[in-house]
């Protein structure tokens, strides 16, 4: 089981490093790693859990996060009611956003990371809409369209994947500089 002591934070090279793709069928090793990637993120998301294994709560968990150099993340999007279905759980593997809205979209409050221990204030500009293809832990080829926080969370996760951290994206001279189409997230 992942625990916090398990990710890497922001200063460590694996961070910054372009991951390598997965190969298949996955490998033993790859198939634990996205099983254990996706029950850190069921056990955050838990209050219980959360509070007895000391977890930050997390959406989205990348292996450079767990200092594995490879393209796979689980993501873990809840419904806001909780006996709904996730809005998107998945394990993606080798993922490329295909095209994307011309719309930018960003956070109300900004984005946090469990890799980054501090809070970084300002707007972390993306697209507001992507279509996302991947590759889950089957090997089949998938494509979907998401859209709002559904579409930032994967392309924070899909950062990791190429060295990005979050805070590369904030205006540095003026952290809440926005154009007027930019869609407000809360």
């Amino acid at each position: 089981m992942i625990k916090m002591r398990d990710i890497i934070r922001e200063g460590n090279h694996t961070l910054r490093a372009e991951a390598k793709q997965v190969k298949f069928p996955l490998s033993e090793a790859d198939q634990k790693l996205a099983n254990d990637m996706m029950e850190y993120l069921e056990n955050s998301q838990d209050p219980e859990l959360a509070k007895k294994y000391g977890l930050r709560a997390g959406v989205g968990l990348a292996a450079p996060q767990v200092d594995v150099s490879e393209q796979m993340a689980a993501v873990l999007v809840p419904s806001e009611n909780e006996d709904d279905e996730p809005v998107f759980k998945d394990v993606i593997i080798n993922p490329v956003i295909i095209s994307h809205s011309v719309q930018p979209g960003a956070l109300t409050e900004g984005e946090g990371c469990l890799s980054v221990d501090r809070d970084i204030a300002g707007y972390v500009i993306r697209h507001d809409r992507i279509t996302l293809r991947y590759y889950n832990m089957a090997g089949e080829e998938k494509k979907i369209r998401l859209k709002n926080y559904p579409a930032i969370v994967c392309q924070h996760e899909i950062d990791h994947l190429h060295g990005i951290l979050f805070y590369d994206h904030i205006n540095g001279d003026n952290p809440f500089a926005a154009d007027d189409d930019l869609v407000l997230i809360s």
